[in-house]
């Protein structure tokens, strides 16, 4: 029900929306990785919701923070806590931005399009630009798009205690993998 809310907020936030143009999922995944000689992290969250318009480029992506999954229960805690992404008061993470060469990619041929995507990744109270390169994958009526990408903590003012600062990267690595369908609006 939250990643549905989600992505009602999403698809009316998107300028000039046409709903044959626009691509949907709510069940997206985004994991992050960080690796140090003393520990793995990992967290998963399969609650995604996305919007991808084929005919602007223009893609969105909202990410409840407590929705992310560790493998220990403790992670789970210290990374929602305060000392980390404090997620009472930062619920989620967004990305707003525009696929820039989306006329490479051909909708109506299945194929592995390399794309590059420019916008402003929102999180933990901080907004940065970014660009990252990403893959579409066009088969059938089925879109999927990935990316991998690093952040560093520091620059969403996401601090680490000293104390654990041996367990924790300074930068994360995320990677995105999106299945959206056509967008079918129901009919009366």
């Amino acid at each position: 029900m939250r990643t549905l809310f989600l992505l009602f907020i999403i698809y009316f936030d998107l300028p000039q929306v046409q709903a044959q143009e626009n691509y949907m999922t709510r069940n997206g995944q985004i994991s992050f990785f960080s690796s140090t000689p003393l520990e793995d992290i990992k967290a998963v969250n399969n609650e995604v919701a996305s919007v991808l318009n084929r005919k602007t480029g223009s893609v969105q992506f909202i990410v409840l923070i407590k929705s992310f999954q560790f493998r220990k229960a403790a992670m789970q805690d210290h990374f929602n806590g305060k000392d980390y992404m404090d997620s009472d008061r930062y619920p989620k993470a967004e990305l707003k931005g525009t696929i820039t060469n989306m006329s490479n990619v051909n909708f109506s041929k299945d194929g592995n399009y390399p794309v590059t995507v420019e916008g402003t990744l929102s999180m933990h109270g901080v907004s940065n630009k970014i660009k990252s390169a990403g893959n579409i994958i066009v088969k059938g009526n089925t879109i999927t798009a990935a990316a991998v990408f690093i952040i560093k903590l520091v620059d969403y003012k996401i601090s680490v205690p000293t104390i654990v600062s041996k367990k924790i990267a300074e930068k994360v690595e995320v990677s995105v993998n999106c299945n959206y369908q056509l967008y079918q609006p129901k009919t009366k």
